[in-house]
Order: structure tokens, then C-alpha cells, then sequence
């Protein structure tokens, strides 16, 4: 189908390179006007490049799309506004908004880390969301993790920033909705320079302490493209999505899963409050039989 997001204007955050970058192709092939939005950092945060952005510009433009640059970093309420401002002073309006720019430092390095992936997809969100309850329409579709979802060893900042966007999308999902707003987050497995980046010692080393990544075999098993995520992105930006809202996705190759909301799996009941001794008796018999371990401790030496 083509002219999916025919005439929408639609904000790509991050897409210099990578899966922001695909998405933003993909986003003008079916029509819509794009803000691509990219420092030009590198993995770690440091340093700015226009290039990448101008590139998929000038990529776009030759292939008869409309799109322009903007260079800010979203990490700043600031630099929010000003991504949010530059699809009105260049095309009057905003549909869409993607948030899948990043960063990563393995190295517990937490305020880098948390202002770029969660205080920049909220500064981002934000803005979008005044025009968006005006208009009484918008998309909201942000990237998450199964780092943070599910947890991976070595990257608390990372995941904390990712869990956190996926509640944030929930919350704005329930916030905006009345308001004609949809908001829902991906959680992608691909190749790209921030995965190849993790070192092979450090994966050995969790896989030798059987530390586990969570998420089972519908999330690890399968690792695809970075483009591979700009199919269902864009059916998510369009008016064939319109009922789908507040949802986790985890996208990966040709695989599309839809996430389970946290639930109640077993439950114990007292009669008002539970003692600790009850609590020794009843909890290893009930809640406690096969409670699985993401890390367990080595056994105890001889």
C-alpha cells in the first residue's frame, strides 16, 4: 500500500543512522513530510556531525520525498521545543512522532545515559502533545528495550532509561487518548552500531555466569536489520493503527510480537497482615516453587 502517511508531517528522532535512519526513508517513501532530527554523536554521546542528517535529507530529496535537517540534541527541554518547532516552521504541522535516538555507556554512567534516551523521548513527547491535544490527533511511538524490560546485566542506566520510556508511553497513552492520540512503544532487536558495540567478552561473561537476558526465545532468538523496524513504525504512524494504543511491541527481523501488560502470576493470601514466620512457612510452598533466577549465585567452594 503505498501513501500510508500521505501529507502527515512526522518528527524522527535519531535518524542520522540506524534504525532512526530507515524509518525516516520509509516515512517519506509512503509520503509523509519528515524532520529528521540527529546530532551526529557518537554511541557514547560525545561530539556532533550534521552529516548523517543531511545525508538522509538529501537521500530523501533525491528520491523526490521532502524532509529537512535539524540538528538539535533532544536531551534538553530545549532541545525538545526546538525539534518540535522546526516540523511547524518548515511544514505548518505535526502528525507523528518517533523517538528512537540513544546512546550507550556500559560503565554505570547514569545522567548521560537517562537525559538522551528518557528525559529526550519526554522532551520531545511533551511538545508534541500540546499541538497533538489541540488538533485532537497525533501518533506517539517511542523505543524501548528488552534491557529494560527484562533486564541485562552491566546496563542499569540503559535499562532503567528504557523501562522508563515504556512506562512513560503507557501513561501518555491513557493521558491522550481522549484527545483522538495514540502511543505506543517498540522494543527492537536489529543490527546496529550501538549492538556491535557491546563487547563479545562482556556477552561471554554473562552466558558463563548464567546470567540470563529475561524475554525468553521470542526476544533473543531472532536479531534482524536496523530497516527491518520501518514497516510496522510506519503502520503505526498511520490511520490504520488508529485503535492500537498504549501497547509494548517487540520487533525483530520478520517477527512483530505484542508484549504482555505486568500481571498478578501467583498470589498468596492472609487474613490481614502476614507475619514474617508465616511468610517462611507459606512462600517457599506456593509463590516461591520454581521462581527462576536471572542470576544465580555460584555454588559454594569446596
Amino acid at each position: 500500500m503505498e501513501g500510508l502517511v500521505q501529507d502527515k508531517v512526522a518528527i524522527v528522532t535519531g535518524s542520522g543512522r540506524g534504525i532512526g535512519r530507515g524509518i525516516a526513508l520509509l516515512m517519506a517513501a509512503q509520503g509523509a513530510k519528515v524532520v529528521v532530527v540527529d546530532p551526529g554523536v557518537n554511541i557514547d554521546g560525545t561530539g556532533s556531525d550534521a552529516t548523517p542528517a543531511d545525508q538522509v535529507v538529501r537521500e530523501i530529496t533525491e528520491a523526490g520525498g521532502i524532509a529537512v535537517a535539524c540538528h538539535e540534541s533532544v536531551a534538553t527541554m530545549e532541545g525538545g521545543e526546538a525539534a518540535v518547532q522546526a516540523a511547524i516552521d518548515a511544514f505548518g504541522k505535526l502528525d507523528v512522532v518517533v523517538t528512537c535516538h540513544g546512546i550507550l555507556r556500559d560503565r554505570m554512567v547514569w545522567d548521560d545515559v537517562i537525559a538522551v534516551h528518557l528525559k529526550g523521548t519526554f522532551a520531545v513527547v511533551k511538545h508534541a502533545c500540546i499541538l497533538f491535544r489541540q488538533q485532537r490527533s497525533g501518533r506517539v511511538i517511542t523505543f524501548s528495550s528488552t534491557s529494560g524490560l527484562y533486564g541485562n546485566s552491566g546496563q542499569a542506566n540503559y535499562g532503567a532509561a528504557k523501562d522508563g520510556i515504556a512506562g512513560f508511553t503507557r501513561v501518555v497513552a491513557r493521558d491522550m487518548g481522549r484527545y483522538g492520540v495514540t502511543a505506543n512503544a517498540i522494543s527492537p532487536s536489529a543490527s546496529t552500531r550501538m549492538i556491535v558495540s557491546v563487547p563479545g567478552a562482556a556477552r561471554d561473561l554473562r552466558s558463563q555466569r548464567g546470567i540470563s537476558g529475561g524475554g525468553g526465545d521470542a526476544t533473543e532468538a531472532v536479531r534482524g536489520d536496523a530497516d527491518d523496524l520501518a514497516p510496522f513504525t510506519v503502520w503505526l504512524a498511520s490511520e490504520e493503527a488508529g485503535h492500537v494504543n498504549g501497547h509494548v511491541f517487540h520487533v525483530a527481523g520478520g517477527l512483530v510480537s505484542l508484549l504482555n501488560e505486568p500481571e498478578a502470576v501467583k498470589t498468596i493470601h492472609a487474613e490481614g497482615r502476614w507475619s514474617v514466620e508465616d511468610l517462611v512457612r507459606v512462600f517457599p510452598a506456593t509463590i516461591g516453587i520454581e521462581l527462576p533466577n536471572p542470576a544465580p549465585a555460584p555454588p559454594p567452594q569446596a
